[in-house]
Order: structure tokens, then sequence, then C-alpha cells
């Protein structure tokens, strides 16, 4: 999952003394949420929030702050005990972030006033306003706020597991916080041979990071003499990227800048290519109906995902799984006290941290309206972001809304030479993914006082 979150004075604080902060853990335990034991009894709450992650704690978070509510009236679900930055995940794929700087204790960052049930959901019963827990325990709501994110289901592609688990195997991804670490060795591993990077069919966290893995990969090969952009076949290593979908990226002004990217430096292109199966060091492909083989000496693979079992399996789903929700207000289209933003929701955007900065708040303000017995007025327009890095040093600020058009914070600034454009890597976005992006999301975005390119919110 990847994040752009902006403001047009980030750019200044992105350079700053703010890494040292982003790479703190916490290590005293004093004001953590109170964690609800196994009573196997049934408790009620004004606001049930299920799930703990960046939508959860920062809607949880951006409820508590309005003062409407009392100690304990808003409850989060999770079973994590550990709350990770996602979309940093690529940079520990590249070399340039130890995981456990982007970790936290996930009690930690919630706050005293709401009760934290350390327990997974097995069941929703929005028929009677319900949930139940793993445990079998019961917890009633006025309100709803279904947020646990998306399932990465790494058995959908044959042989994953076993490849992942082999630590002799150079199969990795970036997508789990038990695989990530394995990704960078591998890269530095490889002196010769072929390197395939995947991406699947099917919606995934962050639709950019499957390149970002990429990206990283060949600009330390090309550094490392092992790559020849110009002329990869003369070149140690040679580069394919495997995509399910037809283009680079679902965006058409991207897309098109990121793929004369991979015709510059010799990146070859198998589109409408979903890895199937992993046999040795044979991928399998899917491209319409024939199979298509090809060997490789590294494998990056982004696993299938999809929706938790008891989200598909409940009535606030719709057909593919995911919380069916109205694509401006946030409300269900089924039950009018629930609510749904970020992976798990049927929001037609791309899923990353950066869409929860702008759907939060939305949803925040019409759950209040509604309280207050009134309609819905706030609107979603899709807004998401994915800061694409495309080498060391630079990054592609991709920002978008609904049918993918760009909505940039930064686009058409003027600069030498005459206006910012988006579309071209800059060292300066590059800052803002690696040191402010973690920085302000565990110092604001979880504790609901970020906004994304609104700024921070008091």
């Amino acid at each position: 999952m990847s994040s752009s979150l902006v403001t047009k004075t980030a750019l200044k604080a992105a350079t700053r003394a703010a890494p040292r902060a982003a790479l703190a853990i916490p290590l005293s335990r004093r004001g953590f949420a109170s964690v609800a034991p196994v009573t196997g009894t049934s408790r009620s709450h004004r606001i049930v929030v299920v799930g703990g992650g960046a939508a959860g704690l920062s809607i949880s978070h951006q409820l508590l702050r309005t003062g409407k509510f009392s100690p304990e009236e808003i409850a989060v679900i999770d079973p994590a005990q550990y709350h990770h930055y996602q979309p940093g995940w690529t940079l520990v794929g590249g070399g340039l972030k130890d995981p456990l700087s982007l970790r936290r204790d996930e009690a930690s960052l919630i706050d005293p006033k709401l009760k934290f049930y350390n327990q997974a959901v097995s069941q929703l019963s929005p028929e009677t306003d319900s949930v139940t827990l793993a445990n079998g325990d019961k917890i009633g709501y006025e309100h709803l706020v279904v947020v646990p994110g998306i399932e990465i289901t790494y058995d959908k592609i044959k042989g994953l597991p076993e490849a992942l688990a082999d630590p002799s195997a150079p199969v990795s991804t970036i997508y789990g916080a038990h695989t990530v670490s394995k990704v960078f060795p591998t890269i530095e591993k490889l002196k010769r041979g072929q390197a395939i990077f995947t991406q699947p069919a099917g919606v995934i966290k962050c639709a950019g990071a499957p390149q970002k893995a990429m990206w990283l990969a060949l600009d330390h090969w090309k550094r490392a003499g092992l790559y020849n952009p110009s002329n990869p076949s003369s070149g140690a290593i040679q580069i394919a990227f495997a995509t399910a979908l037809p283009a680079m990226f679902g965006v058409p002004k991207y897309s098109a800048r990121l793929e004369e990217l991979r015709k510059e430096r010799g990146v070859e292109g198998l589109f409408s290519h979903d890895l199937v199966e992993i046999n040795g060091n044979k991928a399998v492909f899917a491209k319409g109906e024939e199979k298509v083989t090809r060997e490789f000496d590294l494998l990056h693979v982004v696993p299938k995902m999809g929706p938790y079992a008891f989200v598909k399996n409940s009535a606030v789903a719709d057909a593919a799984g995911f919380v069916d929700v109205n694509q401006a207000t946030t409300q269900s289209n089924k039950f009018k006290n629930v609510w749904s933003a970020g992976d798990a929701s049927s929001l037609p955007t791309s899923k990353t941290a950066a869409a929860i900065t702008a759907e939060a708040p939305v949803l925040v303000g019409n759950l209040l309206r509604s309280l207050e017995g009134k309609e819905p007025a706030l609107e979603y327009d899709g807004y998401t972001s994915c800061p694409l890095v495309t080498e060391y040093g630079k990054v592609m600020l991709a920002e978008f809304k609904y049918a993918g058009v760009p909505k940039e914070t930064f686009g058409g600034l003027p600069i030498v030479g005459g206006a910012l454009d988006q579309g071209t890597p800059r060292r300066a976005f590059y800052h803002l993914k690696k040191d402010f992006f973690p920085w302000v999301y565990f110092n604001a975005m979880v504790k609901g006082t970020w906004g994304g390119p609104k700024g921070w919110k008091f």
C-alpha cells in the first residue's frame, strides 16, 4: 500500500530532521488503549470500528477528536499485535529501510479513550447490529465502520507459499511483514540471469508497488555494472515486467510516462500475463486461454488479494465481496448505519493510504450527520495517490481521482523553466516518500490529525 500524504508545504518539511523521529520505536507502554479481556459477555458501543489499520485508526481518532463521544463509546477491533507502515515496504525491498523501523505496537497507537478489542472478527450481523468476535463474544453498536483492509492469499498462486518459505529460492515479495526482508538480499545475490517482476489480475494494495520494486532493483544492478539499459542483452542481467494489465499503469497520463521509461531502460513488457504457478525456476502465466512458461533466476511476486471471509460472507458485501457503499458518501447501500472506506470498501479507486486521507473525513462527517438524523452531505471524489519510485533518489508522484483523472497537489506550480509536471520523476518527491510520509503517518495520520493534501487537522 502506498501513500501520498501531501501538502504544498511538505516538500520543505520532507528534507528537515524528520527522519530520526520517523524511525523511533516507542518503548514505553504508558498511555496504551485498554485491551478488553475475554469475558464471554456482550457489550455495546455507539461506534464500532472493525480494523485497526490506516483507515481504522484515522477514522476512530477523527471521531474521538470531535469531542462528541465519552470514553469507550467508540470501540476498535483488530487481532494484530503490530501495526506496520506498509507503504514503506517498497523501501525495505530496495535496501533503504529496516522493516522494524516501520513497525509499532498496535495498542500503543490507540487512544486510551477508545475500547480496544484485540481479537479477530468471525461474523458481521448488520441485521441485529452486532459483531461476533473469534472468541464468541458479541459486540453491539449503533453505527458500524468496516475497515479491516484486504487479505493476501498467497496460496492462490500454486507453489508461491513454498517458494517464499525456502531461503534458497530466489522468489520474494514486498507485500508481507514476514516476506519483505527476503527481497533485497535476493536482489543483491543475483549476478547474472533473468529477473521477472509480476503484477496479478484483480484488486491489490497500491497498484504501483509491483513496478516500484522493479525500478529499484534495476537501478541497483545498473550501479553494480550488471545491467545495461541501452543494450540489455549485453549485460549480465535481463529484466521483464509481467503484468496482468494491458498497460504499465491504470491512469493514462502516468502509464504513458512509465511506458517511456520501460522502453528507455530496456525492460521487456509481458502484458496481460497473470502468474498462476511457480515450479522450480519456471513461472507459469495465464495469457487469455493459453499458458506461457518463462524461466527465471529471480522472481518478485505480487500475490493475489481479496476481501476477508467475514466481510465477503456477510450482508454488507457486494457481489465481489467488498463492503457495498455509496462511492461519494461511503455509507452502505444496504444498511444506513454501516460505513466503509479503505481497501475493504467497494470505492472504485486505487487502494492506498493516500486514499484514506481523503476518504476518512468524508466518512466521519457523514456519520456524525447521521447521528444527528441528517442525510450525508460530504462527498469523496476518488482522490488517491501512488508515489512511484523510479530509481534511487527519484519519484513520480501520481495523484488522481475517479476515472483516472489527475488531481495533483503540486502540478502547475511555477519552477525554473516552466511549470511543475508530476509525471516527471523528481528528487523532492523521493524525500516525501522516503522520509516525510513514514514520519507523518505515525505522528499525525493514525492520530487523526493529517488530511493529506489538505494538511494538518487540529
